[in-house]
């Protein structure tokens, strides 16, 4: 007995027709949508401000228009987190376009997740619930099931609970489909897209990526694949990647479950499928995790287009100049970066300036409005030659911090709303353990001495980076056995903080995870106060771990 899940999105702003795709491509049994991530809950929490009956995604409606008479023909469920900050709010909007649209369709959802009225201060604190809630509403017969913010992949394992009619204490079978869920959530991440081998892949494999689907089995195995005849890949390689993209240690720790990702095995099962076994799982811990984003202030910018010769004295000059203007009445934060983007002798204008970027902030605007612009401004005539900036900056604008914290379970109401009215309260696990650590596993015996040659780590490794709140994960693994050798002693935490300049005074953590062949860094703080406040260039790590492979190093010339 095997349940088919796909995924119809990765992020709120997803390819708008793939929940079309996905019913029409080839069988599935279950459709997730994934919407939410730390950013997407403060540009929900903001549009609530404005709209009290506002706070979810309301492209999923616009979906759902095309495809829910064609979902319902073909008896495919959808379970979505677009319900953000309000899932009732959009459950009754689901109602009223089935009726609008003909279409007798059982609406659910599930809520108690909203804890912000226990957290003054915050635009939106929401707990980070299970799927358990999913499950009953499927179990009570549900076609379409709203929640809020759940754990990505609770979108997997509630449908996967119901199906084969898990309990709590199934955690090898809940941790295999958190594997599965997680796999899935980032959309076509699975099949190709953002993958760090692309230009192994022939580029029209590569234009539109088909989004993923799980074939679940009852014992929490499953085996990743997509609709025959859709763009993109599946391998064990894309497996890999999605499979370190904003994980940590060895122990996963979810509302449903811990899963042991040191216990995960991936095989290749034949074209586009990658066989996914040996998960197991533990008690889920005694807390959940509850995200909260508030209001950190405001924030301004300028970047300052220097051109030619004397670039670093130009840097140079301006930086005193603005100091001087801003002396009066700094803003609590200053922040200079320049980008060396200029070439010696170049060919056009553009490709001979380098961008020198202010960013400031403040609790007050006035300190990061009308005195940055009209510093700015008024150096036209008076600084470097050349002297010109990409936008004049405005009156500067509020910006979020993304918070973390852990609350006891008990002290949220998992409940799930059915689709008659009815509300049930999930009840929490009976057996919960705090995830510690595991011991780092035996590296494998080295390589033998011989010669070297300094080129780029990733003519040999991938990676896939990503962010959790202020940290960043950086996931690096490789494709043989020999290179695993050559990797799990060389890319040590040293070396990651000579590679990477910017980890030198932070906390860094390697995991070990050889049955991927994978190593896994978590860089603490180097994203500041999280994605919304914009603290460095890349304000999500995404692009982390693409910068670390192309740092060089001494690479045994037996492995290029």
């Amino acid at each position: 007995m095997t349940l088919r899940v796909g995924n119809f999105s990765g992020f709120y702003g997803d390819r708008f027709d793939a929940p079309r795709e996905m019913l029409t491509g080839g069988e599935v049994d279950v459709l997730t949508g994934d919407y939410l991530a730390e950013l997407t809950m403060l540009i929900l929490a903001r549009d609530r401000l404005k709209d009290p009956t506002a706070g979810y995604a309301r492209t999923f409606l616009r979906q759902l228009e095309e495809t829910l008479g064609l979902a319902h023909e073909r008896g495919v469920r959808i379970v979505t987190n677009a319900g953000g900050l309000n899932p009732a709010g959009l459950a009754d909007a689901v109602r009223a376009l089935a009726d609008r649209l003909g279409i007798p369709v059982r609406v659910a959802h599930v809520e108690g997740d909203d804890l912000t009225a226990r957290h003054p201060g915050s635009l939106a604190a929401h707990a980070y619930l299970g799927g358990f809630g999913i499950a009953e509403c499927l179990r009570a017969g549900a076609d379409v099931v709203v929640t809020g913010r759940v754990t990505d992949a609770a979108l997997v394992t509630g449908p996967a609970a119901a199906h084969f009619g898990w309990a709590p204490t199934d955690h090898d079978r809940l941790a295999g489909a958190v594997v599965a869920g997680h796999v899935l959530e980032c959309g076509t991440q699975a099949t190709g897209g953002n993958y760090a081998f692309f230009g192994e892949r022939d580029p029209r494999d590569l234009r539109r990526p088909g989004f993923p689907l799980a074939e679940i089995h009852a014992d929490g195995g499953s085996v990743v694949t997509k609709h025959p005849g859709t763009g993109g890949f599946v391998d064990v390689g894309t497996v890999t990647a999605q499979l370190l993209y904003e994980t940590a240690g060895a122990r996963y720790a979810g509302p449903d479950v811990t899963a042991r990702l040191d216990t995960v095995r991936l095989t290749q099962d034949g074209p586009d499928r990658v066989r996914i076994e040996g998960v197991r799982g533990e008690a889920p811990p005694p807390t959940l995790k509850v995200g909260r984003n508030r209001l950190g202030g405001f924030r301004n910018e300028v970047v300052f287009v220097l051109t030619g010769l004397d670039i670093e004295a130009k840097a140079d000059l301006v930086r005193e100049q603005m100091g001087d203007a801003l002396a009066a009445s700094p803003p609590a934060d200053v922040r200079w970066e320049l980008a060396r983007t200029d070439r010696a002798d170049a060919g056009t204008e553009e490709t001979a300036s380098a961008l020198l970027r202010l960013v400031v902030r403040d609790p007050r605007q006035e300190a990061v409005g009308r005195v940055l612009s009209g510093a700015a401004v008024e150096l036209a005539l008076a600084s470097y030659p050349g002297f010109h900036v990409l936008a004049p900056p405005g009156k500067g604008s509020p910006y979020g911090v993304f918070e973390d914290v852990y609350v006891p379970r008990g002290d949220v109401r998992h409940m799930a709303v059915l689709h008659d009215g009815r509300r049930v309260t999930v009840r929490e696990p009976a057996d919960t353990a705090v995830p510690d650590g595991v011991p780092e596993p035996a590296l494998p015996e080295p390589l033998p001495p011989g010669p070297t040659r300094r080129a780029p780590l990733g003519l040999l490794a991938g990676a896939r980076s990503g962010d959790k709140g202020g940290n960043a994960n950086v996931g690096v693994w490789v494709r043989s056995e020999e290179a695993w050798r050559w990797l799990a002693h060389e890319l040590t935490v040293e070396r990651l903080r000579e590679m990477v300049p910017e980890a030198a005074g932070l906390p860094v953590t390697r995991h070990v995870l050889p049955h991927l062949r994978a190593l896994n860094f978590l860089v603490e703080g180097i994203l500041g106060e999280g994605v919304a406040a914009q603290a460095r260039f890349d304000p999500q790590a995404k692009a982390l771990g693409e910068w670390l492979r192309s740092r060089h190093l001494d690479i045994p010339e037996a492995l290029l």
